[in-house]
């Protein structure tokens, strides 16, 4: 199965852990397949990049430069053709539904709600990191 993950999820999952480091888990197992795309890897670049996200990454002993090298390593980069305009009210949004698109991905995880609103795009399912895991774990 291939699943994207929205830029919240992959910060959750190395900045604290838990579920969201799960689907990271499962991806090194090869599980499943993780797909990205070069925005996506930009995003998160920036957003690990703020001084709060860093210095908590510093404090594990670890990088935004490792963390971003490990996310790369285990996804599946993709180059979206086009980013249409799916989510009415985030337009960064439209990225991470380009990218499942073009990966033909099966499920987009996120814990962004107006991207959740929009509940299946083009076959790919939108869903909360705790419903992914339990379509993953059957």
């Amino acid at each position: 199965m291939k699943i994207v993950l929205d830029t919240n999820v992959v910060v959750s999952a190395f900045v604290w852990g838990g579920m969201p480091y799960q689907l990271i888990e499962m991806a090194a197992a090869g599980a499943v397949d993780l797909c990205t795309s070069p925005a996506l890897l930009t995003e998160l670049r920036d957003v690990l990049g703020r001084e709060h996200l860093a210095s908590r990454l510093a404090r594990q002993r670890t990088s935004v430069e490792a963390a971003i090298a490990l996310y790369a390593e285990l996804a599946i980069s993709v180059s979206p053709l086009t980013t249409p305009r799916v989510v009415p009210r985030d337009a960064d949004d439209d990225h991470v539904v380009a990218a499942a698109v073009a990966s033909g991905a099966d499920l987009l995880v996120t814990g962004d709600r107006p991207l959740l609103a929009v509940g299946t795009h083009r076959r790919v399912r939108i869903v909360r990191v705790d419903e992914a895991l339990r379509v993953l774990t059957k």
